[in-house]
């Protein structure tokens, strides 16, 4: 009774560790989730007569605008039409995945990438193909190779990363868009972590912008700087693509949740740019301190960049054939969640020995404490 496909259907591992994570006592380094004390509640008062009547699809026209005098202030050539309101980015890669993919469709990615999007290409049946990750960006002849091979598309995170953290330079981003446009290969290009930028050399303008002759399509999100609970991202397009995602969403849900649209706008039309600088201010002192606390306890048991922004580090152990999904139940007995190195990959070896470390949620305390277990851990596994 059920679709082929159901047979590609897999649980999100980082949402059953979520799960088990939420027992009392538990330190979680495993979700990207906000820190608790930035999630205020919004003040409904001021609510306006409609909102809570069915809305357009495209999104709350005065949001959709806001959206797109956002991205053009970062390069982007597009406007308000271009803008698609979602339930959540991952709408947008669900969005994406029905549009573009058929079993045994080509995409290109990066290695490590999102497990979420990699998720879903792999249950619509993609041909998840890699291209391995550097510290400033792709292999550059692996990725001019991959497109060369004329992909439906290339799925990329060049800003912060996630799992890696790592900031594409510019010297890479202009040769990637210049692979892109040179095989006229679309570019779905996700960016939730921009705003939450530490060390401000970093080259942020998208890829998108600088595209001459490929189509693309960017996807954004406002859980990681305003609230999660709101689920409300959104989409930018190539306009000759607009149409097909539009229809695809009203087949979805009809459109988003019109109430959470009208609070994120308040948030926009009000002081958001004090609010982003108390975020990262916040985050940047978390990301200190779990550097440090890593410098300090696990000495020469692993290796990893400081990120430059974003919510994530990304370990790599220095023992090879440790496989952090063998070292995670022992870490979530002692009262430690993380997530395994595993499930970001599109093709995993064996044993991947690399995990990804949340800095944002944790306090201080939970921080330090949170490092020692690990290292306690790691160092068991060492000596064994």
């Amino acid at each position: 009774m059920l679709s082929q496909r159901t047979a590609r259907l897999t649980s999100s591992l980082i949402r059953d560790i979520l799960a088990a994570a939420q027992r009392p006592g538990m330190i979680s380094f495993a979700g990207g989730l906000p820190a608790s004390e930035t999630l205020a509640l919004p003040r409904l008062e001021d609510v306006p007569d409609g909102v809570m009547q069915y809305g357009p699809s495209e999104g709350e026209p005065a949001l959709r605008e806001a959206v797109a005098e956002r991205a053009r202030a970062m390069g982007m050539r597009c406007d308000a039409s271009q803008v698609l309101i979602l339930t959540g980015s991952q709408q947008g890669i669900d969005l994406v995945s029905k549009l573009l993919i058929d079993p045994g469709t080509p995409v290109l990615l990066e290695a490590p990438t999102y497990l979420a999007a990699l998720q879903s290409f792999q249950f619509f049946g993609a041909d998840c193909r890699s291209v391995a990750l550097g510290e400033h960006g792709p292999d550059l002849d692996a990725l001019r190779a991959g497109l060369a091979a004329k992909p439906a598309f290339a799925y990329l995170i060049p800003t912060f990363q996630n799992p890696s953290g790592r900031c594409y330079d510019a010297a890479h981003r202009d040769a990637t868009a210049e692979a892109l446009d040179a095989q006229q290969v679309l570019l779905v290009e996700d960016d939730p972590y921009r705003e939450l930028v530490y060390d401000e050399a970093c080259e942020r303008t998208p890829l998108c912008a600088r595209l001459t002759r490929a189509p693309w399509i960017y996807l954004g999100s406002f859980s990681k700087t305003l609230a999660p609970g709101l689920r409300v991202g959104y989409l930018i397009a190539s306009p000759e693509l607009f149409p097909y995602l539009l229809k695809l969403k009203q087949a979805a849900d009809l459109h988003s949740n019109r109430l959470s649209q009208w609070l994120v706008l308040s948030q926009l039309q009000g002081d958001f740019a004090g609010h982003l600088a108390r975020l990262r201010t916040l985050y940047r002192e978390r990301r200190d301190q779990m550097h440090a606390a890593l410098s300090e306890q696990l000495g020469e048991a692993a290796s990893w960049q400081c990120p430059p922004g974003g919510l994530f580090f990304w370990l790599q152990l220095n023992t090879p054939g440790i496989d952090t999904r063998t070292l995670l139940p022992e870490a979530m007995a002692r009262g430690l969640a993380f997530m395994p190195g595993e499930p970001f990959f599109p093709n995993a070896p064996a044993a991947v020995s690399a995990m990804r470390l949340n800095f944002s949620h944790s306090d201080p305390a939970s921080l330090r404490q949170g490092v020692r277990l690990l290292a306690e851990l790691l160092h068991e596994q060492q000596e064994g």
